[in-house]
């Protein structure tokens, strides 16, 4: 399964409403759980098994409890049971079919520029 989620505290009391600190512990998390992981500005992806997910997620959104006196957390999942290496293969997919989509535009076009 893949798990895209985003953590991150309120009431921190921080006049610039920064939360890079919070966010830093969970990331520490997901990256010493050994699990496929990916973080971007918005979100961190993390692959595995059911278990050891939410195991991960449980304990990065705990990672943040310290730094406010709530806890906000975003949770999207993708459940397909039999495959792995998802992570990166959903972006190689994407990127082929882009690649290919391109091709045809160029293809379509009568002096070889894409249209």
């Amino acid at each position: 399964m893949l798990i895209a989620f985003s953590v991150a505290p309120s009431g921190s009391g921080r006049a610039d409403g920064s939360v890079h600190d919070a966010v830093a512990a969970a990331v520490r998390i997901v990256r010493e759980s050994g699990l496929p992981n990916r973080t971007s500005s918005m979100f961190t992806e993390v692959e595995g098994e059911w278990d050891e997910v939410f195991d991960v997620v449980k304990r990065a959104t705990e990672a943040v409890l310290p730094f406010g006196s709530r806890v906000s957390l975003v949770l999207k999942a993708d459940i397909r049971p039999g495959y792995e290496g998802e992570l990166d293969a959903k972006i190689e997919r994407l990127e082929h079919a882009l690649d290919e989509d391109a091709a045809s535009r160029i293809d379509s076009t009568s002096d070889g520029r894409p249209a």
